[in-house]
């Protein structure tokens, strides 16, 4: 049962469209997150959920109950939407304590005093900060300010928790460490969680489904484990994951990779419905490519031109034609050296035409 809907949402500033036309429905308790290049629309879009941005079309709902609706002149402020939000750059005051940060929200709501202390507790406690709360947030880490920011959005006891790219500026392992106390909470209480992040394994560890934009308009909407392995189209085999593009040209009923005079294998032959085609490009993972022996046929032959050892995995660089082909590996897999030649097998290979 859809918990967050929008229907025909479209935000126009001036001449530009920052949100084209987007219908969307997000399910209670579920994470869905927003992933694109910046200036796609995913942070305007979670503006406008939360009642920041006011929506030039359509209309936004939680349950049966509208929250903004140009057309009825209709628009409800977010402090009366029990939303909570964490913000990039954490937002916590620095001139109050860890506890009276959490509290604020619920004093300028004037709950009773007793109920603004049991709820301030319990969203220390759920963030582990009950035993630093009469510090000040200049005190604690990065990470100790976001689970502030984190314990104040959820002592409100929100329906939606909106996180706007919350831990870019934490380093790696803390950004690591906080992806699973997000979930662990999002659990506990049962929110929905409308998740905005240019990081893409972030979203793939924490979403239930994921949103995939480019200039305001929906590429798809999938679950993780399906726009990484049935992308939609070009642009979002690009943008999620490492990826690879072999321009191919077509020639007296051959396949070529631009610059290269042996033509493509028939294991690497183009559909049916894309053969003479112009655009053609070959698109592949990393970490879909093998290194194959002489004996094996049908395959693709390049040259490597780069080798790098990344710790658990071999980074490749392959020279295919005029190209470049990068290939990953894991560490006790035995591959050729710099400058051997190599012979090549794509284990799932997909086609594209034009830039779509």
């Amino acid at each position: 049962m859809s918990h967050v809907r929008l229907l025909n949402v479209t935000k126009r500033f001036g001449d530009v469209t920052a949100v084209n036309s987007l219908n969307l429905e997000i399910g209670k308790g579920e994470c869905f997150s927003m992933l694109g290049p910046s200036g796609c629309g995913k942070t305007t879009t979670l503006r406008m959920v939360a009642g920041f941005e006011d929506l030039s079309e359509g209309e936004v709902y939680v349950g049966d109950r509208l929250l903004s609706c140009p057309q009825r002149n209709y628009y409800l402020p977010p402090e009366k939407r029990n939303f909570g939000m964490v913000f990039q750059a954490f937002a916590v005051w620095p001139h109050l304590s860890v506890y009276d940060n959490v509290a604020f929200p619920l004093q300028i709501r004037n709950f009773p005093t007793e109920e603004i202390d049991k709820r301030t507790k319990d969203a220390l406690r759920s963030t582990n900060l009950l035993n630093v709360a009469d510090k000040s947030p200049a005190d604690l880490s990065g990470g100790g300010k976001q689970r502030v920011a984190l314990a104040r959005a959820l002592a409100i006891n929100p329906d939606v928790m909106l996180l706007d790219e919350p831990l870019s500026s934490l380093d790696p392992h803390l950004r690591e460490e906080m992806r699973f106390e997000i979930k662990d909470l999002q659990r506990k209480y049962g929110f929905s969680i409308i998740y905005v992040t240019h990081d893409q394994a972030e979203a793939m560890a924490l979403s239930d489904r994921i949103l995939v934009m480019k200039l305001g308009v929906v590429q798809q909407i999938d679950t993780p484990f399906d726009v990484y392995n049935k992308p939609a189209n070009k642009f979002v085999f690009s943008f999620i994951g490492l990826s690879n593009f072999l321009d191919v040209v077509w020639s007296d009923d051959k396949a070529y990779v631009r610059g290269e005079t042996t033509a493509l294998p028939l294991s690497l032959f183009p559909p049916e419905s894309m053969r003479g085609s112009e655009g053609l490009s070959l698109a592949s993972r990393p970490s879909e490519i093998d290194f194959v022996s002489d004996e094996e046929a049908d395959v693709l032959q390049g040259v490597v031109s780069r080798k790098a050892f990344l710790g658990e995995i071999v980074d490749y660089q392959v020279k295919i034609g005029d190209q470049e082909l990068r290939i990953q590996k894991g560490r006790r897999t035995r591959g050729p050296e710099l400058g051997e030649n190599c012979r090549l097998r794509f284990s799932r290979p997909f086609w594209y035409s034009g830039n779509a």
